[in-house]
């Protein structure tokens, strides 16, 4: 990387450059040899600051990136610039400074080498939905499903938010790619901010530095990311090892102008913006568009024992199971789960007709509690080293701990809060959303395509929610628009990955309720209008599953975990299946037919199995009514196809639904 120091530069006022800027927009004009800023508040003690282009134009030639960078030193005045290069040198010196300054504690190197811990205060644990906005031009086009307000005004509060954001601090410049590089799929971002932290994340979970700044070339397009904690330093000031601004979050996105602001959160998706920011709600904008889909969907590929391989994209809200199922150890013999993602997929018509899907990501970063040799022990695999671990446990031993690790609690760890723990303190070591980011190369099951310029086929669509009650473990969909009726119709309890109770049932369409740049329901008449993109025998059949159905004890139902394969075979099959071969119609779908699904050395009797697959008029005819109530919030603007398939099944329901004596 390339740091350069920049000073404030008294000057005549009179000749001082005035730029008031919205942040992140691009500008056209050339950059000068030195620019400057004059004030728009007068409470500073100085006047103006320059900028020298030397460093950054032996950085990059790219016209617009280098007038945009400048514009945003003189706005934002950081004490120190550094131009990113994605370099192993970079990553270990930002990693050494935060060791030095206490943002990071090393893991003990003996148990994971090159590991590290950060901690965030209480106030930076999670999405911040509540503070997320989508700025569109029309707030009818947000839709109700997104907070909205008015791109100008948005603008003008986070203008002044930002004047002077990073005094004290180091700004740091990420150019980075998301998807394979020099692939059709893939997109160019670069983000600006005053987190080492997040630009170590950015190198784990993106394409990050020198090969993005080869694809920007002089003058591609890309989507400017700014990125601030909201914590300034004042001269003499102790810096906290996690700074944030517990006053205010803004996460901020910007559809037509395809920009992402962020304001006051060091966290996750709220930080990381080449994440969910760019590639769902920026991405998802974009897709329609220009004709493709950015999805909130893990991508598996899954070979049966005779050698015959299918790829298939799944959607789950967070926290419902998406690693666990996107790095799978079967159970059953001859079958092999392979990697590709484990949270996001863009997907495109190809040539022959079919859908095909990349992983735009190069890392995980995943939900640690629960995750254990049982759950999911390939993903454990991939924590032996190189991982950046957010809000865990750290036993004595210097090594990370969390909820449902280890069947036994340590007696004594320092927790999150950087408390000493022990077994019957009446508190979780680890918070619920605490993270692991790794690289996805280190994954045991990594697919042979999973960097493929041109994707992987899918053969099917898996949705799925946690739900206690009603949905059976699995159903697939009659068609095309019957299954993107069903993906807009999930519902699912509430996790910890958001701010917020935990457990609630809301619904959640497609898991993109959170991710969605734009209105629903223009977003699902843009998975209906795929049924005319392509020959309908080339579509992926579709399905959803539920692992989380529980008996009237509150107990599982299923096992889960490995023993998802058995399901996973059932779908596989039903793929090249025509009618109800292996099935049997209900007024949902269809549901596994009696010995279809292989249960052998399971604990589940036949009287579990029948609950499992069962489908409750009764139950369903709530479902219905929630499903209407939910629909009734897109007005005019839901597509008519719904309102018809809603109809239909509530008949179907009644049909089947006994007569009470009054």
């Amino acid at each position: 990387g390339i740091n350069a120091e920049y000073m404030g530069d008294p000057s005549d006022v009179d000749n001082v450059h005035s730029i008031m800027l919205s942040l992140g927009r691009f500008r056209t004009c050339r950059a000068r040899p030195t620019l400057n800023f004059k004030p728009a508040v007068q409470r500073r003690t100085y006047l103006e600051w320059s900028t020298s282009t030397h460093n950054i134009r032996k950085w990059t030639t790219h016209e617009n990136l280098i007038s945009w960078t400048l514009e945003r030193i003189k706005y934002l005045q950081p004490a120190r610039v550094h131009l990113c290069d994605g370099s192993q040198e970079e990553y270990d010196e930002l990693i050494s400074l935060m060791v030095q300054s206490g943002a990071l504690i090393q893991v003990n190197p003996k148990v994971r080498a090159n590991s590290y811990l950060a901690r965030s205060p209480p106030s930076d644990v999670a999405r911040v939905e509540e503070s997320t906005f989508i700025c569109s031009e029309n707030k009818s086009d947000a839709g109700f499903t997104n907070n909205w307000k008015d791109p100008e005004e948005m603008s003008q509060l986070l203008n002044k938010l930002f004047e002077g954001a990073m005094r004290g601090r180091t700004m740091y410049v990420i150019p980075f790619v998301m998807g394979p590089l020099d692939s059709e799929f893939s997109q160019l971002g670069v983000q600006i901010t005053d987190s080492p932290y997040v630009v170590c994340n950015m190198r784990i979970m993106t394409r990050m530095g020198a090969e993005a700044l080869r694809m920007l070339g002089d003058d591609r397009e890309f989507i400017p990311c700014v990125h601030s904690v909201g914590a300034p330093l004042v001269r003499g000031a102790e810096d906290k090892p996690w700074p944030s601004n517990e006053k205010d979050k803004f996460i901020v996105h910007f559809p037509e102008q395809r920009r992402i602001v962020s304001y006051g959160s060091g966290y996750g998706g709220n930080a990381l913006l080449g994440k969910k920011c760019f590639s769902l709600r920026i991405a998802s904008s974009m897709a329609r568009e220009e004709g493709w889909l950015a999805e909130h969907m893990l991508i598996v590929g899954i070979t049966n024992p005779k050698g015959v391989k299918k790829y298939f994209a799944a959607a789950f809200p967070s926290a419902c199971g998406k690693t666990n199922l996107a790095m799978l150890s079967p159970t059953l013999p001859g079958w092999k789960v392979e990697t590709v993602g484990d949270d996001i997929a863009w997907i495109r018509v190809g040539k022959d007709g079919r859908l095909w899907a990349v992983n735009p990501e190069a890392g995980c970063f995943g939900v640690a509690p629960g995750t254990s040799k049982k759950s999911n022990p390939n993903c454990l695999k991939m924590l032996d080293k190189n991982t950046l671990f957010t809000n865990v446990a750290m036993k004595p031993d210097g090594d990370v701990w969390w909820e449902g690790l280890t069947d036994e609690t340590p007696n004594k760890c320092i927790s999150w809060l950087r408390t000493e723990r022990f077994p019957d303190s009446g508190y979780d070591a680890a918070h619920a959303n605490s993270r692991f980011t790794v690289s996805i190369t280190q994954c045991p099951t990594l697919d042979p395509s999973w960097d493929s310029k041109d994707g992987v086929p899918l053969s099917g669509f898996i949705f799925g929610g946690r739900r206690s009650t009603a949905v059976p473990l699995v159903y697939q969909a009659k068609d095309w628009n019957h299954g993107v009726f069903v993906g807009a119709a999930m519902t699912s309890e509430t996790t910890a990955a958001a701010a917020g109770k935990r457990g609630v049932l809301r619904n959640d369409p497609f898991a993109m309720r959170p991710f969605c740049g734009y209105n629903m329901a223009d977003y699902f008449k843009h998975w209906l209008s795929f049924q005319d993109r392509t020959a309908p025998d080339q579509l992926p059949k579709i399905f959803h599953v539920n692992w989380f159905r529980k008996s009237k004890s509150g107990k599982f139902l299923w096992p889960g975990f490995g023993d998802n394969i058995r399901v996973l075979e059932w779908i596989f099959d039903r793929c090249d299946a025509q009618g109800d071969e292996k099935a049997l119609d209900t007024s949902i779908g269809w549901v596994p037919s009696p010995g279809s699904v292989n249960r052998t050395g399971l604990e589940v009797s036949n009287e579990q199995w029948d609950e499992l697959v069962s489908v409750h008029p009764t139950e369903w005819m709530s479902e219905v009514s929630k499903a209407r109530e939910f629909f009734s919030n897109f007005g005019d603007r839901l597509p008519q196809e719904f309102t018809v398939r809603l109809d239909e099944l509530q008949k179907r329901l009644e049909a089947e639904t006994p007569h009470r004596k009054i």
